[in-house]
């Protein structure tokens, strides 16, 4: 992209690595933010999504100019959303605008009739009326010029600021004005929000001198570095958006897909195996995005609806393995991800240059074991776990912690943007099993507390729903926390995540810990709980029934 004049507040449109251009808005980057050494470059939030970055004037264009040829280039479902909120912030731009011009008149209006209301009648009075003012604008000066300019120079004002305005106040002293870097609510946040949302707003900022800018901080979007989070009261449909500062220290983050409305799909044939909670909404969007992928289910019939979407039958693991290029597997546990490999299984299917990416949650040496395997047959391997639910995997908004080759971690790019909001890769084979064992440990400890609290809230005589709105506008605030609440209060178990799953990765997690000799007490207190739970036949509903634990 050629360089353009450009500044703070323009729609444009950016161009990040290989991703296609997107629609966003210049703004001031937070405080901490440093920007990268180098050339020139502007801090944009990107519409449709919760991302920014840092990007080269050089690979920026005015939003308006290039709008068509961008949307000719571009056919994506969630480039077309970022397209739609760029629409409805300008809708609302002009919209406010509208509103204030036509206030501002009203006011003129309501101002000049009184005026000719109070206007005297007869000549003698005209004259009286003329000397008196005439002496008093000897004494008054510019103060009068001050105050009639000051309250009709500025056409576009919020409610509240003409209510000010309206209010008795300080001659001499107009409003400041404020720049509006009002930026629409992303798309993805707005799919798990059940109500209206209001905007995020970026306040401006002054930028902090360049020091040790990380170089390579330009080359992904800054998912992980400032979100907004969300604090609301969803039952009662109060909601609030607040701003939460949240600094990560991960610098293994390769890359981070969240724009993945618009991707260019690999050519190479896909596999998948597993149509759980999971893999079916993977599956369906891998699809969605003009993969061509073959699918194979231990219980068939799942596979009929992707069948009807465009995909291809696999009677068993090894003709998958054996007719794609990429095999995904995501399977319940340990031995599934062994079983798969076995009769009729993929290593059938196996031989040198196929690839096999284990994307089910088991511990590192099952996944060690299951490389060694594959690569022994000259396979290449990538154990890729992600973490989120189904909804989360429906939306195509999943977390994918790669480890392994490294060279097929990148050929699998198109289809991890399709899946998921960002992908790290975190080395060597096993460390991704890790991290996700200690993701769902934290995760499944949680909401063991959770449940305890409600609980112990019922049992006191307090109000579990005030407990919940408390909860939602403190530090704990979350999707996470006010989707499982609901659950609990409205004794909705239909699975998310299913119990019996964050159960077995708390066991896992707490033999993690014990081969490294280092204490977990508070997953192992979680997982007696679960299992407390399994007993009382809640294994197959979602992870909240934990809360029946405490009540039988």
């Amino acid at each position: 992209m050629a360089a353009v004049s450009l500044r703070l507040g323009d729609l444009v449109w950016g161009k990040l690595g290989r991703y296609p251009p997107w629609p966003g808005k210049i703004v001031n980057p937070p405080k901490d933010l440093k920007k990268p050494r180098g050339k020139k470059c502007f801090f944009v939030k990107f519409f449709g999504t919760e991302d920014h970055a840092w990007i080269k004037v050089e690979q920026l264009k005015p939003y308006h100019a290039h709008k068509e040829e961008m949307i000719k280039i571009n056919k994506g479902k969630r480039f077309q959303q970022a397209v739609d909120a760029v629409e409805e912030f300008l809708r609302r731009a002009k919209g406010k605008d509208q509103t204030s011009s036509h206030n501002s008149a009203d006011d003129k209006n309501r101002r000049n009739s009184s005026e000719e209301r109070s206007r005297p009648n007869s000549g003698d009075e005209k004259r009286k009326l003329s000397l008196s003012e005439g002496k008093v604008k000897k004494n008054m000066g510019e103060g009068k010029k001050r105050v009639s300019s000051g309250s009709s120079e500025r056409g576009s004002k919020s409610p509240l600021k003409r209510a000010q305005e309206q209010s008795p106040r300080k001659r001499g002293r107009p409003p400041k004005d404020e720049k509006d870097l009002t930026i629409p609510e992303s798309s993805t946040v707005k799919g798990v929000m059940t109500g209206p949302m209001a905007a995020f707003k970026w306040q401006p900022t002054v930028s902090e001198p360049v020091k040790d800018a990380d170089p390579h901080f330009h080359h992904f979007l800054l998912s992980q570095t400032e979100k907004p989070a969300v604090c609301y009261q969803a039952i009662t449909k109060k909601l609030k958006i607040c701003e939460e500062e949240t600094g990560s220290t991960s610098i293994q983050a390769a890359d981070s897909t969240a724009v993945n409305g618009s991707i260019t799909p690999t050519d190479k044939k896909i596999g998948f195996l597993g149509l759980g909670l999971m893999g079916s909404g993977i599956v369906s969007n891998l699809l969605k995005m003009g993969h061509t992928v073959t699918v194979w289910n231990r219980t068939a019939e799942k596979c009929d609806l992707f069948i009807q979407e465009g995909a291809r039958l696999g009677r068993t693991p090894a003709e998958v393995v054996s007719t794609c290029d990429i095999t995904f597997a995501c399977v319940s546990d340990p031995k599934a991800a062994k079983d798969v490999l076995g009769p009729s299984g993929v290593l059938q299917g196996i031989r040198p240059g196929k690839c096999y990416v284990d994307m089910s949650t088991v511990d590192a040496d099952t996944v060690t074991e299951l490389a060694q395997v594959i690569v022994s047959r000259g396979g290449r391997f990538l154990e890729a776990p992600v973490s989120g639910n189904q909804q989360l995997s429906n939306d195509g908004m999943l977390v994918i912690l790669a480890a392994g080759d490294r060279g097929l971690y990148e050929d699998c790019s198109s289809c991890f943007q399709a899946m998921g909001k960002t992908s790290f890769f975190l080395g060597e084979v096993g460390n991704a099993a890790k991290m996700m064992l200690i993701v769902n440990m934290v995760q499944g400890s949680f909401m063991a507390t959770i449940a305890e609290g409600l609980t112990l809230a019922q049992v006191t005589g307090q109000s579990q729903q005030t407990l919940l709105d408390i909860l939602n506008q403190g530090q704990l605030a979350s999707i996470f926390l006010d989707q499982k609440c609901q659950n609990i209060l409205q004794g909705n178990f239909k699975p998310d995540f299913y119990l019996k799953y964050i159960q077995k990765d708390l066991r896992l997690a707490i033999a993690l810990g014990d081969a490294v000799n280092h204490p977990t007490p508070m997953a192992a207190a979680a997982n007696e709980v679960y299992k407390r739970a399994k007993a009382l036949d809640q294994s197959d509903n979602d992870m909240s029934a934990v809360y029946r634990a405490y009540i039988h």
